[in-house]
């Protein structure tokens, strides 16, 4: 398994069948559905499927994002709003160059057909590309933005790259909730953090650890920092 494609909340059988059948063109063997809004292996997504029928029966089912994307690397979410609160877009060159930097397995994450995914999971992947779609109408039907995406990724394995060391793998995103949450407790013990600023302000410093690209071994001494630091903080209270 090396590349990972997955659909969360997809609503339309023909859309699935049609993500299967893109999978098979380009080569991906694992396709990933998080909390389906309809049957998977209905007839009409098994007819959109065609030839890949058995590779949408072997389609796993997850409760959320965060469990999908959970053993990948690296991890791409496509976005098509406008309103993506003011986390970084990249070009899809820019982000699929960043992901063969990297060492599988890699995750392309595709969102709902109606509203695309949230601003809380687009934090949950590393990078977050956007199509050349025009401003007035940017969203492209689902299926059609996996046929884009996999026809980028394949371009740029295609071409002849020069041997070179893999970039260090990015902490799961697991990994790097625990840290936050904790570090949100911490502040708001220090009061730095309001209640009602928690989300706010803790979704840009995911913004920030997401673009340093910290890997786990790094998210682990900054969430041991933090713990100590809370110890400390309670044990001089009287």
């Amino acid at each position: 398994m090396t590349v990972v494609v997955v659909l969360v909340e997809p609503a339309g059988p023909l859309n699935i069948g049609s993500v299967a059948r893109l999978c098979a063109n380009f080569g991906v063997d694992a396709l990933r559905i998080v909390n389906p809004r309809c049957e998977v292996l209905c007839d009409d997504s098994l007819r959109m499927a065609i030839h890949a029928a058995p590779l949408l029966r072997q389609a796993t089912i997850h409760p959320d994002l965060e469990t999908a994307i959970g053993d990948c690397s690296r991890v791409i979410a496509t976005c098509g709003r406008l309103d993506h609160g003011g986390i970084p877009l990249q070009t899809p060159d820019t982000a699929i160059n960043w992901l063969l930097a990297g060492n599988p397995p890699y995750a392309l994450v595709f969102g709902r057909e109606d509203r695309g995914l949230t601003n809380d999971e687009l934090r949950l992947c590393q990078r977050v590309l956007t199509l050349h779609s025009q401003a007035a109408y940017p969203s492209l039907n689902l299926s059609h933005a996996v046929a884009v995406v996999l026809h980028d990724l394949a371009r740029h394995q295609l071409q002849v790259r020069a041997p070179q060391t893999k970039d260090p793998s990015p902490a799961p995103a697991a990994h790097l909730t625990g840290l936050l949450d904790d570090a949100a407790e911490l502040l708001l013990e220090a009061g730095f953090l309001l209640p009602h600023t928690r989300t706010a302000r803790m979704g840009k410093v995911r913004d920030l650890l997401q673009r340093a690209t910290c890997r786990a071994e790094e998210v682990a001494l900054f969430r041991g920092m933090v713990r100590q630091l809370r110890w400390a903080i309670r044990a001089d209270r009287p």
